[in-house]
């Protein structure tokens, strides 16, 4: 099984080197592209000094993250793609402990970790939640969707991600229309129509929180609009058999607005605070919905994960 990490980079060459520092550093060895979406700092230079350690593609113009993302795994020649941006940064034996878990599952088509979120000088703020028992563990096919909708499976963002990189070309990639904006999810949804899912509960990633990310360029009515089509895109590919125990597509709608609508709140943001709440505050279901995210997720999470998951480790 070989790897590829792509890392998709805009002029952030200090971050960046960060980034290709995890990279080529793995404890297996690893083919490591940097995919660049002409950048007009050092990037280049900077990634040219690597020599042969490192595959270089530059666009030639501008074309935003998703269509960066795939011109990198068009350069890959791995089995698996591990996707990384230039301010996040995997742990040394991230890809070794990924290939371990993905070996146990052969029929898996993407893997994910927990990830600690760190601020602009590496310190620990939180922990994605660990989902279920064991060190690793594979969910079949027929369950993913339902554990995405729920929330009860969240794969987490691009550092936290690897794909069978024949299941990614299937699906065509990442979809510029959303570019940054969701742009991953929707992806993992695809993605996960091809095979089984591997969660890993090892921390083996590291993402950062700071003002320059991608997703902060986007106001919150917008992301609470991309939110809801990711909603009704995974509602779509459910199995058949867990239909009947799904909520209403209205509940899961509102149960976002008021989801986004306390994210205004924090931003200060009242108008859209009012807005979001008004559309939501009467639906007792969405705000079932909303306080088991809040309060009983993990909870939640383990008495339901043991209803579908197979332990593989």
């Amino acid at each position: 099984m070989k790897f590829s990490i792509v890392i998709t980079t805009y002029n952030r060459v200090s971050l960046l080197r960060r980034a290709v520092d995890s990279a080529v550093n793995q404890t297996i060895p690893c083919e490591v592209i940097v995919a660049d979406d002409c950048s007009t700092d050092d990037t280049q230079a900077y990634v040219e000094s690597l020599g042969n350690r490192v595959i270089y593609h530059r666009n030639e113009v501008n074309k935003g993250h998703a269509a960066t993302v795939n011109a990198g795994v068009q350069k890959a020649s791995g089995d698996w793609i591990k996707f990384l941006d230039d301010d996040d940064y995997l742990a040394t034996n991230c890809i070794e402990e990924m290939a371990k878990a993905i070996a146990l599952c052969p029929s898996a088509v993407i893997c994910s970790c927990v990830a600690a979120q760190v601020d602009e000088h590496e310190v620990e703020l939180s922990r994605t939640p660990q989902l279920g028992p064991g060190l690793a563990f594979s969910v079949p096919q027929a369950d993913v969707h339902y554990g995405m909708l729920l929330e009860l499976l969240p794969f987490g963002t691009p550092v936290q991600v690897a794909c069978s990189r024949d299941a990614f070309c299937k699906t065509g990639g990442w979809d510029s229309h959303l570019d940054a904006n969701c742009d991953d999810i929707d992806s993992w949804l695809r993605i996960a129509q091809f095979g089984d899912a591997v969660f890993l509960n090892q921390c083996l990633a590291y993402r950062t929180i700071w003002p320059g990310a991608y997703n902060h360029k986007f106001a919150v009515s917008k992301r609470l609009d991309t939110n809801i089509l990711i909603k009704e895109k995974i509602y779509a590919l459910v199995n058949e058999n867990y239909r009947s125990a799904l909520p209403k597509m209205p509940d899961i709608k509102n149960y976002l607005r008021l989801h986004w609508a306390f994210v205004a709140l924090k931003q200060k943001n009242l108008q859209n605070f009012f807005l979001m709440l008004d559309k939501a505050a009467f639906s007792p279901s969405a705000w079932r919905l909303l306080l088991n995210a809040i309060f009983f997720r993990r909870a939640y999470n383990n008495h339901h994960i043991r209803k579908f998951v197979l332990i593989k480790g």
